[in-house]
């Protein structure tokens, strides 16, 4: 078992890979109440296109199947639901659904062994007939059109479609009405059967655990699978240039809604240094401490603070700034006035460096939840990083290295925006 400590959290995490393939990675955290564990698929919503490993065999499955497995994972052949069973002995069961992953989790302070018997079992052992899969049309058809209607994803997925005009990412994550019709039962066995391999999964756990005894235990409920090999993933040529510069639409919002994305280019030497300096930033910029955000509050024009991310696997990256407002084209145009400030005067070295302490000490505060850990080192496992990486590169992001990732990100031309309007 590979054991990688960090002085800086003092952390602890232990890797093992099993004799399958499977990724197990345990943070052990002494005396703390709550156990996590999270299983995953490296298959997400943008995998829709690929090569069979075992055959060889190029494959192209309808959009939202990722999604739709993720359903269907906790139905049994005995007639019981797998979610209801984990509910019943005290265990918070979840499932979701990401473009590059589809997960499996629970949290529980009791009955921790016992879930995990339920939780291997369902994971490990799919059914699906024609009937139940017919059934989960309609119920996945429902929550689509829901998403239609919820202004918050419109506005993001908007955006999306603008930076991007054949990447699956702009894909909605559930599919849609058209492509689910197509998704049989024979369609799902076919896509467990190549990403719920174990080598094409991890784990992590998290919480009061000797690493040794609780691998020991995963062990035991592991079904014996071979090897399947390496997917290979078949995506369209990296996007350069934005699709479409905007895109309004009108919904009942009491409040128009916008988002201002920037389309990046994923292949960076070191992405964990460029995503720090894109944090920092974001909070210069636009967020709660910033000036911009104070002013536009002060005068009503933003309601509340923005939500700042950065978006990127290696097959896309971009930043995406959201926010509410009465005039959302007002706030675009002040954002885009503090933009070319901080191109033209240059980062200001003392507001850099309490910003740079306040990101830090968010990655440091990540650490005290033990859904918090797992999350994210199951996300950037997927991402071909560690988690740690962020704690280690931090001190090589200096204001010179920001400058340029301003620079280089954060151009006109890279700029997209959408508004979700009230139709008042």
């Amino acid at each position: 078992m590979q054991i990688i400590e960090n002085s800086k959290v003092k952390e602890k995490l232990y890797i093992e890979k099993l004799e399958n393939g499977l990724t197990v990675m345990i943070i052990p955290k002494n005396n703390v109440a709550k156990k996590y564990i999270i299983w995953a698929t490296h298959f997400g919503s943008i995998d829709n296109h690929f090569i069979v490993p075992k055959t060889g065999e190029e494959v192209k499955i309808p959009d939202g199947v990722a999604h739709f497995l993720e359903h269907k994972m906790f139905e049994q052949r005995n007639g019981t639901n797998s979610l209801d069973t984990l509910s019943a002995i005290g265990v918070d069961a979840n499932a979701y659904t990401t473009n590059d992953h589809t997960a499996y989790l629970y949290e529980a302070t009791d009955n921790f062994y016992e879930a995990l018997d339920e939780f291997m079992d369902y994971v490990q052992n799919p059914y699906f007939t024609d009937e139940n899969v017919e059934k989960e049309k309609g119920i996945i058809g429902q929550e689509i059109k829901m998403y239609e209607d919820y202004p918050e994803w419109q506005v993001y997925l908007n955006a999306i479609k603008c930076m991007y005009k054949e990447n699956p990412v702009r894909l909605d994550i559930a599919g849609t009405i058209e492509s689910i019709s197509e998704i049989t039962p024979q369609v799902l066995y076919n896509c467990c059967d190549t990403f719920y391999n174990p080598a094409n999964m991890a784990m992590v756990i998290c919480g009061d655990f000797v690493p040794e005894e609780i691998i020991k235990e995963i062990k035991k409920r592991i079904i014996k699978n071979e090897n399947g090999g390496e997917i290979k993933r078949i995506y369209t040529p990296l996007e350069t240039k934005i699709n479409e510069k905007e895109k309004t639409v009108k919904m009942d919002v009491n409040n128009s809604l916008f988002t201002i994305g920037f389309l990046d280019n994923p292949n960076s030497e070191n992405i964990v240094k460029k995503h720090i300096a894109i944090e920092i930033l974001l909070q210069m910029m636009f967020g709660k401490s910033s000036e911009l955000y104070r002013n536009l509050y002060s005068e009503g024009l933003i309601l509340n603070e923005p939500q700042l991310d950065y978006e990127f696997t290696s097959n896309y990256a971009h930043v995406l700034v959201t926010g509410q407002s009465k005039e959302p084209r007002r706030v675009i145009e002040e954002f885009k006035k503090t933009l070319d400030k901080f191109i033209k005067d240059g980062i200001d070295e003392a507001i850099f460096t309490r910003t740079k302490k306040k990101i830090y000490g968010r990655y440091v505060a990540d650490y005290n939840s033990v859904s918090d850990i797992a999350r994210m080192f199951l996300s950037d496992y997927f991402k071909g990083i560690s988690s740690f990486d962020y704690l280690e590169e931090y001190n090589q992001v200096t204001k010179e290295f920001t400058q340029l990732v301003l620079n280089e990100v954060f151009k006109e031309d890279k700029m997209v925006i959408s508004i979700v309007e009230s139709k008042q």
